[in-house]
């Protein structure tokens, strides 16, 4: 059994000082496309282009020409296929694109998005669909969809929605445990834990919620199985599970260097946000542990004295690398978020300092009365073994001087002044942050900035 019965409030004070902004630590926001509702993600597209694609949460994507320029026309818009969204807040809609690896040639291409019920009780469809490009490389044949994988759904939240390819050549998928809270209710089976009502993160038989899935779409029908899959065959699990144990894998990201690790982004129930690097057949936790402390399901503010540290396959509970706390977390702490969003690996060249560093983000510091759009950027160094420590990034953004940029201490608990919804990477290594000023798909305020060198950094050199 996993003791938790250390001193919670030293262990908090120790990730706090981990967690205190170094004010050294700085870049700048250069905007690349404005005029956009709800963007979550950025994707680059293989075929040399240099185009960048932005995925909108209302069901449009956008694309971004290598000189710049946002074109006028969507790439694809699915909309009329999807579910109505809630404008003030929903976590469905248009969530992941992938281009094939041979897109150059093949034209194919993924999304994921939300789509209603087929089944009266849920609340939507979880739906992979594959498209073609059409004769115009600048838009989608959309008469060329066909569904690829689609999961019944029992509440609105907790979609996951990232979609990639990955080093090996098959598509990952993530998908959260299907809503409500603390992984229980309705559509939530009975799993092995019975001190937990519930659920799906750690259930591998019954449904596919709660997981990261690895698929090969380029064998079966509609797809095929990788055959080192963990649970592939004979062995108990549905053949599509690469990992589990998850509450909502919203973002995830391949390192596009070095071992190509894979880093998933999940959001948190009241206490704690967590970043994990996932192998395969590797059990995550929840709703066992919300990150690295023992979850009580009937009261999810309480720390239970213990829990297992193995499921009942004898597999071991892996623990985050980076751990922070949710902001309704009762206990004493700072650098607290509203959900955590997975990003990337710096690789590129525009800030040579965050070489090999991991950038991620907070939606929002707080939901509260007047506090407005506040999210944040922080950074992180990959550290081996146990919690990794993080930053905060001092960020300001270039054409909105002033404006969440972080420059003087008073401005700096407002973040970037955007609700941090999503990031991309293009092929050269360079991060990009989806952000915008409404929580919900609605407005028009969703903007993608470029993360590059601060200026006063350019102008020492």
């Amino acid at each position: 059994m996993l003791s938790c019965t250390k001193d919670v409030e030293s262990e908090i004070n120790n990730l706090d000082a981990k967690a205190a902004v170094n004010k050294n630590t700085t870049a700048e926001l250069e905007l690349v496309a404005e005029d956009l509702v709800s963007p979550v993600g950025v994707v680059p597209v293989p075929d040399g282009s240099g185009r960048l694609f932005i995925i909108d949460q209302i069901g449009k994507i956008w694309i971004v020409d290598k000189e710049g320029n946002k074109l006028d026309e969507p790439f694809l818009d699915v909309s009329d296929e999807m579910i109505d969204l809630w404008p003030g807040y929903d976590e469905r809609g248009l969530l992941g694109l992938a281009f094939h690896p041979d897109y150059a040639s093949n034209g194919r291409f993924f999304v994921y998005y939300v789509a209603p019920p087929e089944d009266p009780d849920y609340n939507n469809l979880s739906r992979i669909a594959e498209f073609h490009v059409s004769s115009d490389t600048n838009k989608a044949d959309k008469s060329t969809e066909k569904a690829i994988l689609e999961i019944d759904q029992p509440q609105f939240n907790h979609e996951g929605g990232t979609i990639a390819f990955g080093p090996d050549g098959y598509l990952y998928i993530s998908i959260g445990d299907g809503g409500n809270k603390n992984d229980i209710g309705f559509g939530h089976v009975s799993d092995w834990y019975a001190t937990n009502e519930g659920g799906n993160g750690q259930d591998i038989e019954q449904n596919l919620l709660g997981n990261i899935l690895r698929i090969d779409v380029d064998s079966g029908d509609p797809y095929g199985i990788p055959a080192d899959n963990p649970f592939a065959g004979d062995i108990p699990g549905m053949d599509e599970i690469y990992a589990y144990g998850f509450r909502n894998p919203f973002r995830f990201s391949f390192d596009m260097s070095g071992s190509h690790q894979l880093y998933v982004g999940d959001a948190g129930q009241v206490m704690w946000e967590e970043i994990s690097l996932v192998e395969k057949g590797g059990n995550y936790g929840w709703n066992v542990k919300e990150a690295t402390h023992c979850f009580d399901a009937s009261n999810n503010t309480n720390i239970l004295s213990s829990c297992p540290d193995v499921d009942q396959y004898g597999n071991e509970l892996i623990d985050p690398v980076i751990e922070m706390m949710n902001y309704a977390n009762p206990l004493p702490g700072e650098g607290k978020t509203v959900a955590i969003i997975g990003g990337y690996v710096y690789r590129g060249n525009e800030l040579p300092g965050f070489q090999g560093k991991y950038i991620f983000g907070s939606l929002a510091k707080e939901f509260e009365e007047g506090e407005g759009p506040n999210g944040n950027i922080f950074i992180s160094n990959p550290a081996g073994p146990g919690l990794w420590s993080f930053q905060e990034l001092n960020v300001k953004i270039e054409s909105e001087e002033g404006e969440g940029s972080g420059e003087e201490s008073e401005e700096e608990e407002e973040g970037i002044g955007y609700y941090v919804k999503g990031f991309g990477q293009d092929w050269k290594g360079e991060i990009y942050v989806a952000a915008s000023k409404e929580v919900g798909p609605q407005g028009n305020t969703g903007k993608i900035f470029k993360l590059v060198r601060a200026e006063k950094e350019k102008s020492s050199r």
